[in-house]
């Protein structure tokens, strides 16, 4: 039992060392894209590119990144499952979006005109 909880301890902290490193990797890209400002765009881009797949890769060896990883795939599934409105469906409940809209901005205008009649009546303001 205590060999396994040695080992889970091992990776633990192996786990957080190649944490630790993909983090400072994306940092370190990061930050060289603004100490070599001098050189071109394209090349600082790739370079942060790099910094940031070189990282992803350090992050996939860990649990935490597996477990990150496995939950990417399963919702990039699911958004493949959802069935998408066509365009004439979505044209559609826009225009009854608006409509709705507009409507309630009448029927809360009017309410407001109402409530401001009243309180001009009860208060004696106004003619």
């Amino acid at each position: 039992m205590s060999k396994q909880i040695e080992e889970h301890r091992a990776s633990s902290s192996a786990d957080t060392a190649k944490l630790l490193l993909a983090i400072a990797v994306l940092i370190g890209s990061l930050v060289g894209y603004y100490v070599y400002e001098e050189a071109h765009a394209v090349v600082r881009v790739l370079g942060v590119i790099a910094g940031v797949a070189v990282s992803a890769f350090i992050l996939y060896q860990t649990a935490i990144g597996r477990s990150w990883f496995n939950y990417l795939s399963h919702a990039k599934r699911e958004v493949r499952q959802v069935v998408w409105p066509t365009r004439q469906e979505t044209v559609q409940m826009t225009l009854i979006v608006f409509v709705v809209v507009i409507i309630m901005g009448i029927f809360f205008w009017l309410v407001d005109m109402f409530f401001l009649w009243a309180v001009q009546l009860l208060t004696g303001q106004g003619g």
